[in-house]
């Protein structure tokens, strides 16, 4: 089905708009021009113009036109100016660039709490036992005795009834959601996401035209009315969410609404794309079965990602979901990268296979709850607010309104200390007094001394 003129002249627009043909606040040519310039109806254009300002690119002044949306230029004047990427470009990748002492910005967990050593020995095993692992490129879908064994896991710790053929293994989870949203996202359909929410997947569906629904998360899950009443009027083909140990909140959806979830995307034909990081990282009590265990009708896409904890140079993740919605996607990743490194797989496989794996998740747990006392405690005392999360790697914290936050994130990567801007995980990048602080790269010591810092730098901007 070919898309409709108007989407056409959208997409001619969009990428004048993102080649910076057109700078932010000027006038963009008028409806009357561009009919003429493009040899299409004015109405054409108009319905063009009119989805742009749902997506943000532009906005409308009385009488006046259509004019390419753009940031204060406060910014322009600050001593950092990459922070204007930070804050108004979503590109969460340019703060991980900068090298820091204090790094509390990645969601990654310090290198000297995984098993090095045995990961090393591992790999020479696979060698010995795959002498022809390098010679050999594995199956679009990936290692067959890879996806036979994970599917007995999520058997046994989820209550999942899926084959190998249920199974396609990944380079990592971004390039699941990626393959997810490239397969199933059209331009101009309606997306589902989390507000807040893991800032690159705004970026991937943004970045194919997708007109985003914010759905506010809380402690205590979804507004499932409001929900409900989205999946109604709007049609959205797909809700990409994070229910457990949310990043970057920490919050963890209830399992009555993971239930109702399931059957909402029967009822209303609509895509879940459930995005699990973090499973295996509670504190606590093991936190609610997947949304993907409650669905019968084939509309849940799940994405296991074990690079987190597990060894993430191998970078494997893996998405399950049915038939006819796998034969989709394996035509994708052909096109991405024909299948994920054998070697990367097989090291895996015997790695996560092992009962060394089992404990070596239990002595993590304990180190990061421990790190996450720490950061707690040490911001204690001053006009912050958070949620204790159960498990997970960040804090999603609440700072002074008063506080400029391209003048802190500034001022803070001048004394080599990171963190996240909330607007960056916001769709609609409002949250200009939220941060997220990650608590699992630095050790206890390393990290009170950073949130001692930050406590002083946003004392000195007050």
């Amino acid at each position: 089905m070919k898309n409709p003129l108007f989407i056409k002249v959208h997409e001619t627009i969009n990428n004048r708009l993102e080649r910076g043909e057109y700078k932010p606040g000027e006038k963009l040519p008028s409806i009357r021009s561009l009919a003429t310039e493009l040899n299409v109806h004015r109405l054409t254009v108009f319905k063009a113009y009119q989805l742009l300002k749902e997506n943000g690119k532009v906005e409308v002044k009385d009488k006046s036109g259509y004019y390419a949306k753009g940031e204060s230029s406060i910014l322009t004047d600050l001593d950092y100016p990459i922070v204007t990427s930070y804050i108004h470009k979503s590109h969460l990748s340019e703060i991980h660039r900068v090298h820091v002492e204090f790094q509390f910005s990645q969601a990654v967990i310090d290198p000297d709490l995984l098993p090095n050593q045995y990961t090393s020995s591992s790999a020479k095993k696979v060698l010995d036992l795959y002498p022809k692992v390098l010679s050999t490129y594995s199956t679009v879908q990936g290692d067959r005795e890879l996806r036979e064994s994970l599917a007995n896991y999520f058997y046994e710790k989820q209550k999942q009834y899926i084959t190998a053929d249920d199974v396609l293994i990944t380079t990592g989870s971004q390039q699941a959601i990626d393959l997810i949203a490239r397969t199933f996202v059209r331009n101009g359909d309606h997306v589902l996401i989390e507000r807040p929410t893991y800032s690159p997947a705004i970026d991937m569906f943004r970045e194919l035209g997708a007109r985003l629904l914010p759905v506010n998360i809380t402690p205590d899950g979804y507004d499932m009315e409001q929900l409900e009443q989205f999946m109604k009027e709007k049609k959205p083909v797909l809700f990409y969410l994070n229910p457990t140990f949310q990043n970057p909140t920490g919050y963890t959806v209830p399992d009555n609404q993971r239930k109702q979830l399931a059957n909402l995307a029967e009822k209303y034909r609509v895509f879940i794309l459930e995005d699990d990081p973090f499973r295996d990282i509670y504190f606590e009590k093991k936190p609610p079965l997947p949304l993907f265990t409650y669905d019968v009708h084939g509309y849940c896409l799940y994405v296991r990602s074990f690079s987190k904890y597990i060894a993430p140079g191998l970078r494997i993740s893996a998405i399950l979901c049915r038939q006819p919605l796998m034969e989709q996607l394996l035509a994708s990743k052909s096109l991405a990268d024909n299948g994920t490194p054998l070697l990367n797989q097989k090291m895996f496989l015997h790695y996560y296979a092992s009962e060394r794996l089992q404990k070596h998740i239990e002595k993590l747990r304990i180190a990061l709850e421990l790190r996450k006392a720490a950061m707690e405690s040490a911001l204690e005392g001053e006009d912050f607010y958070w949620e204790t999360p159960d498990g997970g790697l960040n804090l999603w914290v609440q700072i002074p309104d008063s506080i400029r936050m391209e003048e802190l994130l500034a001022a803070c990567l001048e004394q080599s200390l990171s963190f996240v801007p909330g607007t960056i995980c916001d769709p609609l990048k409002e949250k200009e007094n939220w941060i997220r602080l990650s608590y699992s790269y630095l050790n206890e010591k390393k990290i009170v001394k950073g949130i001692q810092l930050f406590k002083d730098i946003l004392s000195s901007l007050k």
